[in-house]
């Protein structure tokens, strides 16, 4: 069983325990690694799976408190490529640190994933969106108080300065649009602001939000980018609108509703994620 060398920072340790084991537990090599959201747990079904490892079950991982969150750990292939979907996410409201609700994709990383495709439901700011639809994430602002990055860092995890020119890779976000177009998706694009949460916010606060520039908002996405590309990982995110933030025709949310309107989009965004993952291998001479 590998194991970090005893000069490895306690973060380092922590990450190739867990990777150890999920090796151990029949995990490979995934190209992907992909996160479902609240609501869109299917595409695991679409998987010929080759291992399912409950979150509670793999060493310094955080497991979601949050309904529609099933946290498991899906290793298989999907249109032959190896990959590993993680059914649900930790988020910071929860109660974890910033460093706990990124470990998930450190532990991607250490075991070989690069490229991280990143779903969840969020509300739509733009009045030109509706609910159901998809938008792929194009830059984002982080809102949420908290940065998984701070402290000391570990150049074998990634550089003490990322650059975040580009936190959205371009050519994947180039292919979502040409595999939506032959789909018949519709998929807008837009920018994301991640917030704490747990609360949803004020009419004014979304007015505020809106003349900032952005598109969608939710409380997760940017925690996980972050980590990503300080890895070196290529990143895309989808996120399904699942209710409207319009300042002046404010209504209260429910969750069921929230719940609902993701599960309605799932077939589309699943059609969508496997035929990004199905591209990007054709074009990488797969």
């Amino acid at each position: 069983m590998k194991t970090a060398p005893a000069s490895a920072s306690p973060l380092v340790r922590e990450i190739e325990e867990a990777a150890s084991f999920l090796r151990a537990r029949g995990v490979g090599t995934p190209e992907w690694g992909i996160v479902l959201g609240t609501g869109l747990g299917s595409l695991a079904g679409a998987l010929e799976v080759k291992a399912t490892v409950p979150y509670r079950d793999i060493p310094h991982f955080p497991v979601s408190t949050v309904e529609s969150h099933a946290g498991e750990w899906v290793f298989g292939t999907l249109a032959g490529r190896p990959i590993v979907v993680l059914r649900g996410r930790a988020h910071y409201y929860e109660g974890y640190t910033m460093k706990q609700v990124t470990f998930p994709v450190r532990v991607l990383r250490a075991l070989g994933a690069s490229s991280l495709l990143l779903t969840g439901a969020a509300g739509g700011l733009n009045p030109g969106y509706t609910i159901g639809g998809l938008c792929a994430i194009t830059d984002h602002v982080n809102l949420m108080g908290d940065n998984p990055l701070l402290g000391p860092n570990d150049e074998s995890l990634g550089p003490r300065f990322p650059d975040m020119s580009e936190p959205y890779d371009r050519s994947l976000l180039a292919l979502a649009r040409r595999v939506a177009g032959e789909q018949g998706v519709a998929l807008a694009q837009g920018v994301f602001v991640g917030v704490a949460g747990p609360n949803l916010e004020t009419a004014a606060e979304y007015r505020f939000l809106r003349q900032l520039g952005a598109d969608v908002i939710s409380m997760s996405i940017v925690p996980e980018t972050l980590v990503a590309v300080h890895g070196g990982m290529r990143v895309l995110a989808i996120v399904v609108v699942t209710d409207l933030c319009d300042p002046d025709r404010l209504e209260p949310v429910r969750i069921e509703n929230v719940v609902a309107a993701a599960g309605r989009a799932t077939p589309s965004l699943d059609r969508l994620m496997q035929g990004v993952v199905a591209f990007a291998s054709r074009a990488a001479g797969a």
